[in-house]
């Protein structure tokens, strides 16, 4: 029974000590901004400066992963070199151990009551006190995470003494210590936190649980397990995106064979050369040492290391089109045929996004045989809604500069088609916008308690389906797309949001609602209003002919 409590506490430790890290890092990610985006940006003109960069900013920031992902975001937007970017997660890898000698300096060696209460007890004061103010707030955030590190810190060291006590640990220092490398990848795969697996590393070297050796084994495992989460941000990303984490995954894969060929004399050189004999001190000494040659050999090979990376995966995955990239603008009849298949694509994933924000159902609109198998190919489904934009608006991107290509080429006679085809892109992409604008006001809607802003949410909820129906029944041509059809669903819609408004103020005169709730409903019904006009725009431009389409310009946009 003793065991299992020193387990559970041991388990509340990497609890808590995880819930640290997040907080550190939510609070340092919003208190600076897009500050570190432009600083590494600035940076990135050699790769010196990137490998600097990458160590300077993760040391702040405090986790690899964080500046790994915004790297493959930038990559993914052209704003880095493959090369440049290689350099910052490179160094990313240096940065880390700045928490490392945080906690094996100060979490060992000095009083942890007399850091961690203080610093709880201070961020709890400013939150109760100031939390409305987004500054005081994350500054609070940042102190409860400093506080609850130590603590974390704290109850593994103590569950570790206290096991320790009734364990005899020194029947597994014979094990091979390729076995402690498979442990601490082990452990970093399960907790996806490199800085949990050091903290557990250096609690247990600390009581004498382990040896030297054994710990520094650990930690070199726990070298490749932080790249799995990195493995999956790539999935279903561009081709350089791909290369990045291939290349992360390489050099952290040789670091740990090249250091653990070479642990015993490593571990001499540290524990005898420089004669640094606190085995804490020397572990962490240990894990700088290490990444810091893996950086010094990598940098004057990074040109070649980048050209072996590209010959990995093929580029035509950084497209997002399904049909234009097969196209010849030296048949542009075709090419004008392309492009409409993938406005017809465009609008009928741009529907999708929207129904998905309102939790609808879009299982019909998903067996469209026309784009089943392409978006299961390109995993459109299982994206994140921030994927999702992201997907669209690049592939918007594609198709405005593939129109500004072929416009030319075309006879004048088929510029007003190609015209009306861009211009459906544009208000379908108007349309998703406005309903990812209004996303926290459906979250909040959707979960309410109070049953003026759920029943009206569950008004539109079904309204907005009725209207989805009808406007995928018109593209897969179920239903005859006249002018008279799509005035009349243009009438619904403002009907709709008419009566919404109309009924709302007057249940709102008889029912107990905050201002903020009035304000969130307004804004709610408008968005939705914009977005359901601009998609049936969307929806008119693609399928009517030129003067009918025409009849529906004069209509605006808004209406309050």
């Amino acid at each position: 029974m003793e065991t299992f409590n020193h387990i559970l506490k041991l388990l509340a430790g990497i609890g808590l000590f995880l819930f640290a890290i997040y907080l550190l890092e939510d609070s340092l990610k919003n208190l600076s901004g897009r500050s570190f985006k432009l600083f590494l940006q600035r940076i990135t003109k050699n790769k010196v400066g990137a490998a600097a960069g990458g160590a300077i900013v993760t040391g702040i920031l405090q986790s690899s992963s964080m500046v790994s992902f915004m790297v493959l975001a930038f990559v993914g937007a052209g704003v880095f070199t493959m090369r440049n970017a290689m350099a910052i997660v490179l160094g990313a890898n240096l940065g880390t151990t700045l928490d490392s000698w945080l906690v094996a300096t100060l979490g060992f060696n000095v009083d942890i009551e007399v850091i961690a209460y203080p610093a709880v007890c201070l961020g709890g004061l400013l939150l109760i006190l100031f939390g409305s103010r987004k500054t005081t707030k994350y500054i609070a955030f940042f102190l409860f995470g400093f506080g609850l590190l130590f603590i974390g810190l704290g109850f593994m060291k103590t569950a570790m003494q206290a096991q320790v006590k009734i364990f005899d640990f020194s029947q597994y220092a014979q094990m091979p210590l390729a076995v402690f490398l498979l442990i601490g990848f082990v452990i970093t795969l399960v907790v996806q936190s490199s800085s949990v697996t050091m903290a557990l590393t250096l609690s247990a070297l600390h009581v004498d649980a382990i040896s030297l050796p054994i710990a520094a084994a650990i930690i070199l495992g726990s070298q490749t397990g932080t790249t799995i989460k990195i493995i999956f941000a790539a999935i279903g990303g561009n081709v350089s995106k791909k290369r990045i984490v291939l290349g992360n995954v390489l050099f952290n894969v040789f670091v740990t064979v090249f250091a653990f060929l070479l642990l015993k004399p490593l571990l001499f050189l540290i524990t005898d050369v420089f004669n640094i004999k606190d085995h804490l001190i020397a572990l962490v000494a240990f894990s700088t040492l290490i990444n810091f040659s893996a950086i010094s050999i990598f940098l004057p090979l990074l040109d070649t290391f980048t050209s072996f990376l590209e010959r990995f995966f093929k580029d035509s995955d950084g497209s997002t089109t399904a049909f234009i990239g097969h196209a010849s603008y030296a048949e542009p009849v075709t090419a004008l045929d392309l492009f409409r298949r993938e406005t017809k694509y465009f609008i009928h994933n741009s529907m999708i996004f929207n129904l998905e924000l309102f939790k609808i159902d879009t299982r019909l609109l998903r067996e469209n045989p026309d784009f089943k198998s392409i978006n299961e190919k390109n995993r459109y489904y299982l994206k994140t809604v921030e994927e999702k934009y992201d997907f669209l608006k690049q592939l918007q991107g594609e198709l405005q500069a593939f129109y500004l290509e072929l416009r030319p080429k075309l006879r004048i006679e088929q510029h007003s088609e190609i015209n009306q085809l861009i211009s459906a892109v544009r208000s379908s992409l108007h349309s998703v916008k406005s309903v990812k604008d209004i996303g926290s006001n459906i979250s909040n809607l959707r979960h309410s308690s109070k049953e003026i802003k759920y029943n009206f949410f569950v008004h539109h909820r079904k309204e907005t389906k009725t209207l989805y129906l009808e406007l995928n029944a018109f593209m897969i041509q179920d239903k005859n797309a006249t002018f008279e059809n799509l005035q009349t669903v243009y009438d619904t819609i403002q009907t709709n949001y008419t009566s919404a408004l109309n009924n709302f103020y007057t249940e709102a005169q008889n029912a107990t609602i905050e201002d903020i709730d009035i304000t969130t409903v307004i804004n709610f019904n408008r968005e939705l209003f914009t977005s359901n006009k601009a998609m049936l725009m969307a929806v008119k431009d693609f399928l009517l002919q030129e003067k009918q389409a025409e009849y529906f310009n004069e209509i605006p946009v808004y209406r309050t």
